[in-house]
């Protein structure tokens, strides 16, 4: 005999909340695949790129608690890696090259990782920043990254040797698709027992220590797969602007991604797409106006009204105004 099972209030709002999440996932995925008739598709395959990279730095910062300065590395690598294969090996399709820069980036940041894992607050961060600066005069020195000049002209090709990514339109939807997965990768593993874990260490380390964790490997395992995520970024933006630069691997870039991932919302899912997006239309705007060269001052102003009025961020904001109106 077939028997219901009554909810009781804290699961019928939890299922509320995942169906209206799951609409808004729906819509902003229509809204993705309209959005290049609309506006110019290089401009939103930027913003695409950034906001994954965003989302690779909010998976350590929001939910492991790691502050990294040094994640700029990871964007380059991945760049300088896609760009010098498909430049060196015309018969290489762009899926395999992007491939290739992502698992050398997850290679670095395993490398990053055993290194600075095992410090914590302003020391993790300075390692960080201290081993992505060294990156950062290899690139320089490297004979295969173009110096200061950067790789320039690399190919797109066509995708699986079959569909060419030349069009700027067929390229959007493949830089679209990479970003979905991406940051289905990143929703995966929060809401995972693996994600729990991650918050639980963020939110008391000793006693996730006391219960058994191993604390150092589930940081370590976030590193990498931020660091791997980051790399997806910078491969990707690299396909799409034919170029590979020192400006990747600055540590401006560090601070930039910080500044995408506070100012969205820290520790949410969505803020830094909306932070990343955010940022890249403003520097753009401010770019082609007479504040042209106001543009960092302009920003870090931006930053410090964000922190000063609301610390949890846009996302984070427009959540705790959700749940209050619909408790």
């Amino acid at each position: 005999m077939a028997t219901t099972q009554t909810l009781t209030p804290a699961m019928e709002r939890a299922r509320r909340a995942s169906q209206r999440r799951n609409l808004f996932y729906l819509a902003l995925v229509a809204v993705g695949l309209v959005a290049p008739f609309a506006a110019y598709p290089v401009f939103l395959m930027k913003m695409l790129c950034f906001a994954l990279f965003a989302c690779a730095f909010n998976l350590l910062l929001g939910y492991a608690g790691l502050l990294s300065f040094g994640h700029a590395a990871f964007l380059a690598t991945g760049g300088y890696v896609t760009g010098f294969l498909l430049s060196s090996y015309p018969a290489l399709t762009p899926e395999l090259g992007i491939l290739t820069g992502t698992a050398a980036a997850v290679a670095l940041g395993a490398v990053f990782g055993v290194l600075a894992i095992r410090r914590q607050g302003i020391y993790f961060a300075m390692v960080t920043l201290a081993l992505a600066q060294l990156m950062f005069f290899v690139f320089i020195q490297a004979p295969f990254t173009g110096g200061e000049d950067g790789l320039h002209g690399v190919p797109r090709g066509e995708l699986f040797g079959l569909v060419s990514l030349e069009s700027n339109l067929a390229m959007y939807y493949f830089v679209f698709a990479v970003f979905l997965i991406g940051f289905a990768i990143v929703q995966r593993a929060v809401h995972s027992p693996y994600g729990q874990v991650l918050k639980a260490i963020r939110e008391n380390e000793p006693r996730a220590v006391s219960l058994g964790y191993n604390v150092d490997a589930y940081k370590l395992l976030a590193f990498v797969l931020s660091a791997g995520l980051a790399g997806l970024a910078g491969s990707t933006k690299t396909v799409v602007f034919q170029l590979a630069s020192l400006t990747d691997a600055h540590w401006h870039m560090s601070g930039e991604v910080i500044l995408m991932t506070l100012l969205g919302g820290v520790g949410t899912l969505f803020g830094p797409v909306v932070g990343g997006s955010l940022v890249v239309s403003l520097q753009h705007m401010l770019a082609q106006s007479p504040l042209g060269n106001w543009v960092s001052p302009i920003l870090g102003a931006i930053f410090v009204v964000c922190v000063l009025s609301f610390r949890s961020g846009i996302v984070g904001e427009l959540q705790k105004l959700i749940r209050k109106n619909f408790k």
